[in-house]
């Protein structure tokens, strides 16, 4: 961070609400990556005791919303920050729109995957839905580190990494739409699982814009829809 001169303030004050707010930022992030992995255990591990922290975590994740909306209001009312600064505490206060939007898609997989605890059938789409829980975690987790970081080619290549999370979705959709049609009473299980797998996806969107607002961040522009961010290679 220090290459965008975010910690060097006059005011030593405004130094420590700088950091501290990254710090809740990055806190938050983990217990969200920590609801992924949760609800990934109820869904392929089946473990129904999984389902109370999960509901006990997505308290504290929308606490941690309210707690850091309000420190970057209190920043731009007092501090009234200017050139990256500025841009951190916006970035932050987007960011934390997504992040909480996250936790509730991995609430959402728990609350289906409570529903097929004693379903038996579907070995091999379980495992496609595991894997699509992998991928959409390990996007978080990259992107939460470029934020730390600030690392645009980190950021890039989570971005990058979506691609492969919306391949594995289209495929798992595929799989469970065939499976209706030549089971029809599995329609109710099968359409839980879609549900789950479209979930999964939308979390890997949403580390896209986690990453949208790093690369904000280091270059000074928004990238959302101007293109900018795809003309990147990935690295290696």
């Amino acid at each position: 961070m220090d290459r965008l001169h975010l910690t060097q303030h006059i005011s030593r004050q405004f130094n420590s609400e700088i950091e501290d707010v990254r710090r809740q930022v990055l806190a938050m992030g983990g217990i969200v990556e920590e609801q992924i992995a949760a609800a990934v255990r109820v869904l392929v591990a089946r473990e129904a005791g999984a389902l109370g922290e999960i509901r006990e975590r997505e308290q504290r994740i929308n606490a941690a919303e309210l707690a850091i909306d309000e420190q970057c209001a209190f920043i731009l009312a007092r501090r009234q920050p200017a050139a990256s600064d500025l841009r951190l505490v916006l970035s932050v206060m987007k960011m934390l729109a997504d992040l909480e939007r996250i936790g509730d898609e991995a609430k959402r997989i728990a609350r289906l995957g409570e529903h097929l605890l004693n379903e038996e059938s579907g070995a091999d789409v379980t495992a496609a839905l595991a894997e699509l829980g992998h991928v959409a975690r390990d996007m978080l987790r990259g992107a939460l580190d470029a934020f730390a970081r600030l690392d645009e080619q980190l950021a890039l290549d989570v971005m990058h990494r979506d691609r492969r999370l919306d391949g594995s979705f289209r495929s798992v959709s595929a799989t469970l739409v065939a499976r209706m049609q030549q089971v029809p009473e599995q329609i109710p299980v099968e359409l839980d699982r879609l549900w789950c797998a479209r979930s999964f996806e939308r979390i890997g969107d949403r580390c896209k814009n986690l990453c949208e607002f790093v690369l904000y961040l280091v270059r000074g522009k928004d990238v959302r829809h101007s293109g900018l961010a795809k003309g990147d290679a990935p690295r290696g």
